[in-house]
């Protein structure tokens, strides 16, 4: 599953998946909307909307961000990790190159760790809506259960999108 949110925003086009939800968010002034299956749970946070797959395998969620609040909502999301247990391999760190993902410019940081269940893959990417919003997306996926999910993921993220005005 590593790369996944590089090959699913290479991806041109991806058949949707049944029995998903599409959540625009925030609900109040939506910026963009994703599809997730019903049966991760999707739900609205104060800062975006997150999902866990039914094994808890993998973790995802989509903060939202501006200008000011970018460097918060980074710091909480790595805050979140690090208060569930995950220990992130600082030498794996990988950088990929800036692609586009639906219209929006994205960026993408992965590394290994480890959880309280064993090797963990964690992601950050940064897509960008609009010139004054970014989407902080977080991922957190078990090593060993990841591969049954590599769909589900990509479907996730390949119907993530901006709301244009």
């Amino acid at each position: 599953m590593k790369h996944t949110l590089l090959v699913a925003a290479l991806a041109m086009s991806f058949p949707m998946f049944a029995h998903a939800e599409t959540l625009q968010f925030p609900s109040e002034e939506p910026i963009a909307e994703v599809s997730i299956p019903h049966s991760w749970g999707p739900k609205e946070t104060e800062t975006g909307i997150d999902a866990t797959s039914p094994d808890s395998a993998i973790y995802f969620s989509i903060d939202i961000a501006n200008d000011a609040t970018m460097d918060k909502t980074v710091d909480d999301a790595v805050d979140f990790l690090v208060k569930n247990g995950v220990n992130i391999d600082a030498k794996s760190k990988h950088e990929f190159p800036d692609t586009t993902l639906n219209g929006m410019k994205l960026g993408h940081l992965e590394w290994d760790g480890t959880d309280k269940d064993g090797p963990v893959h964690v992601q950050l990417a940064f897509a960008q809506p609009s010139e004054h919003k970014m989407l902080v997306i977080t991922y957190w996926g078990s090593t060993e259960n990841e591969a049954k999910h590599d769909d589900a993921v990509s479907g996730i993220i390949s119907s993530l999108k901006p709301i244009n005005d």
